[in-house]
């Protein structure tokens, strides 16, 4: 189907030109400053974090109640035994499943680990041959335009300002990375049955892509958890989602971290920031274009969700009874409710921890570097994991992905679907990254002719949502959806 107007009335008839050709061309959003990725990280920057403002204080006050008290002691017990339990398993604690087992159902067991640790490796999902192709094919793509692109470090780049190459529209619509992308995004429920978003309909969230190459260590990100900062607890939205453990007592236990109801209408990027996600984004994940392992520039990972997050969002409202102290006891810290302090928290950058500002996490001991992976298989980690990138990359070989999270329908999404749509057909870099002219003069960038599926054209905002309940796209949500697209 595509889409025209006449007198005003909306048409509907079949076709092959599709949205991108009688769509707005403008995007509602105002583009982000131009930059890299470094300008939401401290860690690649070397910033101190900037005291907040008064107001941050008051927030605390407001949140306060005397059952986080009970909250705090029982985190920190079950911290104490989970720390060691990590140390001990290193990355075999985290899952790896095949996409063949996928394809044929995965047990009980199996979802229940994925869910506790929040993060697993999918094998096979892409055949080596055809990721070893992308990967050839970006490497054209920079040195064709190698006066043009950019990325971080400026001298010598490790994460490109790419986002519109032929392989990354290959890989977001590659039938078995969407396949992946519909599994995961099964592990989700909703608590409101009202709740318009379909779990069943990944659509696409451009992002860039690395290629670390042996000795770098300047593309050092330190653990971090995307998707707001301050936001988490100054969002009355994104603040709901972690309601149960802001209840007090024994709640926290109560908190699901996969409940999308609550995260349909957050605002996570509630300051216009560059590289800050500004949409319900369920999973993020890469795509391996390299046979890469520890101590190879890989990713890191915290491998328990739930108490990680709990721990997170109870930390602002405690300090050590002694500034100077470095007891993990649950005694030997007291309230703080008068400090505006969020830890590791800022305006316009990323939440970061480290050992001084979460110590009972240990980080240290408990950052897992994930298991060798090879090209084509999938990593995935949920939107609340505590993640990082190894400092240095000791191999041999490049250690390089394509980051491609997995992303449900919804209607804000398909409002950020469209202007993404129209930065694509421009050549500019996705609305929620660094702006400026991205690849607009770049030559041989990808098109919509590059999208060979249906679905993959609507996973790009390239075409309209059809109806089909099975998938909950009911009728009033498509409409809905689709008024947005257009």
């Amino acid at each position: 189907m595509i889409l025209s107007r006449f007198s005003g009335t909306l048409l509907l008839f079949p076709g092959k030109r599709g949205l991108a050709t009688v769509a707005p061309h403008v995007s509602s959003r105002k583009a982000k400053a131009e930059g890299s990725i470094a300008a939401i990280f401290t860690s690649l920057t070397d910033e101190n974090h900037v005291a907040l403002p008064d107001r941050f204080a008051e927030l605390k006050r407001d949140l306060w109640n005397e059952g986080l008290v009970q909250s705090w002691k029982e985190v920190l017990g079950e911290l104490e035994s989970e720390v060691e339990h990590i140390a001990a398993r290193g990355a075999e604690i985290i899952p790896k499943v095949s996409y063949r087992d996928i394809k044929s159902g995965l047990s009980k067991a199996d979802i229940d680990t994925i869910k506790r640790v929040g993060t697993v490796i999918v094998q096979g999902g892409v055949p080596q041959e055809e990721a070893l192709a992308w990967k050839q094919s970006i490497v054209d793509y920079a040195a064709n335009n190698k006066d043009l692109v950019k990325g971080f470090p400026s001298d010598n780049i490790q994460v490109y300002e790419i986002y519109n190459s032929v392989s990354q529209i290959k890989a977001r619509t590659h039938p078995n990375i969407v396949d992946t992308q519909r599994f995961l995004l099964s592990l989700w429920n909703t608590s409101d049955p009202t709740s318009e978003i379909s779990l069943q309909t990944p659509i696409s969230y451009f992002d860039r892509l690395r290629i670390r190459l042996p000795g770098d260590a300047k593309f050092t990100l330190g653990p971090h958890i995307d998707g707001g900062s301050v936001e988490r607890w100054e969002d009355v939205g994104l603040r709901s989602v972690f309601g149960k453990i802001l209840q007090g007592g024994s709640s926290w236990k109560s908190h699901n971290p996969f409940d999308a109801s609550p995260r349909i209408g957050a605002k996570q990027d509630m300051y216009h920031t560059s590289n800050a996600c500004s949409i319900f984004r369920a999973w993020q994940g890469w795509t391996s274009l390299s046979s890469t392992g520890p101590g190879e520039g890989t990713l890191r990972v915290f491998p328990n969700l739930s108490l990680a997050t709990a721990y997170l969002i109870l930390r602002p409202f405690f300090r050590p009874r002694h500034a100077s102290s470095t007891s993990l006891k649950a005694d030997d810290w007291v309230l703080d409710v008068e400090s505006s302090t969020f830890p590791g928290s800022s305006i316009g950058k990323t939440q970061e921890l480290n050992e001084k500002t979460h110590p009972h996490l240990q980080l240290a001991r408990t950052m897992t570097s994930v298991p060798k992976v090879e090209p084509g298989d999938q990593v995935y980690w949920h939107c609340d994991v505590i993640h990082a990138v190894e400092g240095k990359h000791g191999g041999k070989g490049d250690s390089s992905v394509l980051y491609i999270p997995t992303v449900p329908l919804t209607i804000g999404n398909a409002s950020y679907l469209r202007d993404q749509r129209i930065n694509f057909l421009a050549g500019l870099p996705a609305p929620d990254f660094p702006g400026g002219e991205g690849e607009t003069r770049f030559m041989g960038r990808g098109t919509p002719d590059d999208v060979l599926s249906e679905e993959g054209r609507r996973m790009l905002g390239l075409e309209i949502f059809e109806a089909d309940a099975g998938k909950g796209l009911g009728e009033e949500f498509v409409r809905k959806i689709n008024e947005v697209l257009i």
